[in-house]
Formats: C-alpha cells, structure tokens, sequence
C-alpha cells in the first residue's frame, strides 16, 4: 500500500512551548512551529486550526508539538528524510497510525506491519473506525520547499478513505483506476482497504 496521508495557518507559540521543545532540537534541524506548518499542508482548510500535530525530535523521535481541540491528527514532514510529505487524518485512526509506528520502531517489514495489525483487527485487539474515515496526504519535491517558513511553493494533495473489509462489490469501485483521478479501492476485504484518490498532476 502506498502510505499514506495537506495552506497555511497563523498560529502562535507560547514560551513554554518553546522552551520545552528547544533542549530537543538541534540548531540545523526545523524548530516545532516550521514542522507545524509543514505538516498543516496537508490539512483542510477547516481543521488547521484545532489539529493536533507530532513532528520529530533531532534524534528522530516522533514528539507531540501541538496540541489538539478537534478531530484531526496532522504528522509533520521527516526531516531526515528525502523531499516532503507529511499527513493528517481523523483521530478515529489514531489506533490504527500508532500501532504503525510502533511495529515500524520494533523493525518489522511493512509486510509483518500489515499482517499483524490484519490479525489485531480480526481479534478485536486492535480497533478500526466502523465509518468510512479520511486521510489526506501532502507531497513536494524538496526544492519546493523553504525550511525557514515550512512553506511550499508547489505541492500536491492525495486523498484516502479507510473503510474496513470493504470490497469492489460492497463499494461499486474497481480495484486499480483506468483514469487519473479515478476512485478506486485498494487492499481490498481487508482491515486496510481503503478508496485512492489521486488527482492528475
């Protein structure tokens, strides 16, 4: 599955804020407030304001930096790693996101990701949303990208919509999009199935 996932947002960081966070940020690596900006690209317009934000320590632990008073989760872009991307989704998904980044810090392969959290789910262990709930990813090329302001000049949105076991039946969808742009469901009757919308470039 292609993981996933977007424009900005005035917001204001507090003393506090600043001085708890600052001991864990190295002076080349993006303060809390440019991570949150980053990461608000890939919110809609109406839950920038409330999403709650984790972004990543210097030593790439992922740390809260903000947060929340509405339904939404945003992660920020990671640093170390080649161009942006960062992400936000309903909170309802907040199970499913975090036992990811757990397995993924234990090591295990996307593979064993998906079939333990198949198997979490199937068992009740591990609670998926019972409504269809969205992700929305944000990607750019990283010479779109101004680390002093966490600004983009050029981007692009793709959409996800969770919805457990469903099926190209249950949904009407085919499993792959003869178009760009189409709708389609991927990962079909499983715990992760889920409807792709990728808008054309």
């Amino acid at each position: 599955m292609t993981y996933l996932i977007t424009a900005i947002i005035p917001f204001l960081v507090c003393a506090s804020f600043n001085g708890l966070y600052s001991q864990n940020i190295a002076p080349d690596f993006p303060n809390p407030k440019i991570q949150i900006t980053t990461a608000l690209h890939a919110a809609p317009a109406e839950k920038k304001d409330g999403a709650k934000v984790y972004g990543y320590a210097a030593n790439g632990e992922m740390i809260l930096l903000r947060k929340g008073n509405n339904d939404f989760v945003c992660v920020a872009d990671d640093p170390q790693k080649e161009n942006i991307h960062s992400a936000c989704y309903v909170d309802k998904l907040e199970p499913f996101m975090t036992r990811g980044r757990e397995l993924a810090k234990a090591g295990k392969s996307p593979k064993e990701r998906f079939e333990i959290r198949e198997e979490e789910v199937k068992s009740g262990e591990l609670m998926m949303p019972t409504a269809p709930s969205p992700l929305f990813v944000f990607d750019a090329e990283q010479d779109q990208y101004d680390p002093t302001t966490g600004n983009v000049k050029e981007g692009r949105l793709r959409y996800v919509i969770y919805i457990s076991f469903a099926t190209a039946e249950s949904t009407g969808l085919p499993t792959s999009p003869s178009v760009p742009g189409m709708p389609w469901i991927m990962d079909p009757g499983t715990h992760r199935a889920h409807i792709m919308i990728t808008p054309p470039k």
